[in-house]
């Protein structure tokens, strides 16, 4: 083998090594038992006409192997709506939407998860919690972005996992281990943008409570604020469950 060929191949091997370590070391300082927060949805569309839903959300377990509920709480006629996720570690989440109105819930086809969930600019696929091992990630080199030093990586999911992105730019504050922003491509078309901020340390987690989704496509954003957030807090598995989700507890 050419003598030059085997400290290049070593060089790949160790930035595809840091980016792991990268990854999961931000993935580490994020994990909770639990969580619980309420906030707001201001969804604009192209036109920048605005429309503000509530929602809260609740998690139980991290990472690939947890269970979440997210639902609306105002205003009047889209309250109750919700949406259950069952993460897993080896295969995509399994997703239920239950709609009061018509009393019925459906389970969220693979095919479907790029769709928006209700009129927001977040895909069902966007609402899964990923644990990192469902990406190979390589680091690009670092950048500024909103005045703090960033590590610039690429992911893409590894062989014969699903997902609607063929790859993403991640940009992981060096200071925090926290994502700051997140590019997500389908083949070379840039699709959604997701941005961070406003970042606060609670119970020891660094989390942004302001998150900006932006479907590039659609060209439509919706910003989501964070409040009454908290970690590691008393939840049951009950409310977890189908049976849960239709009684809206």
């Amino acid at each position: 083998m050419n003598r030059w060929i085997i400290p290049a191949l070593a060089a790949i091997a160790a930035t595809a090594q840091d980016a792991r370590q990268i990854v999961d070391e931000a993935q580490k300082r994020a994990r909770s038992n639990s969580q619980h927060y309420e906030g707001t949805l201001q969804v604009l569309d192209g036109k920048n006409r605005m429309a503000e839903k509530r929602w809260q959300y609740d998690r139980i377990g991290a990472f690939g192997d947890s269970k979440a509920v997210l639902r609306f709480t105002a205003p009047a006629e889209v309250k109750g709506v919700a949406l259950l996720i069952h993460n897993h570690k080896d295969r995509a989440s399994d997703q239920w939407m239950w709609t009061p109105a018509i009393q019925r819930d459906r389970r969220i086809a693979l095919q479907d998860r790029s769709t928006r969930f209700f009129g927001t600019d977040f895909s069902f696929e966007d609402l899964e919690e990923r644990d990192s091992a469902h990406h190979d990630y390589k680091l690009l080199g670092e950048e500024t972005v909103e005045g703090a030093v960033c590590w610039k990586l690429e992911s893409q999911p590894r062989p014969g996992r699903s997902s609607q992105y063929t790859r993403s730019l991640v940009w992981i504050r060096k200071d925090l281990y926290a994502f700051v922003r997140v590019e997500a491509f389908r083949k070379d078309a840039l699709v959604r943008r997701i941005r961070y901020g406003d970042f606060e340390n609670v119970k020891g987690i660094w989390t942004a409570r302001t998150l900006e989704v932006e479907d590039v496509t659609r060209k439509s954003k919706t910003v989501m604020k964070l409040d009454k957030l908290d970690y590691n807090v008393p939840l049951s598995e009950s409310g977890f469950t189908l049976q849960a989700l239709r009684r809206g507890s």
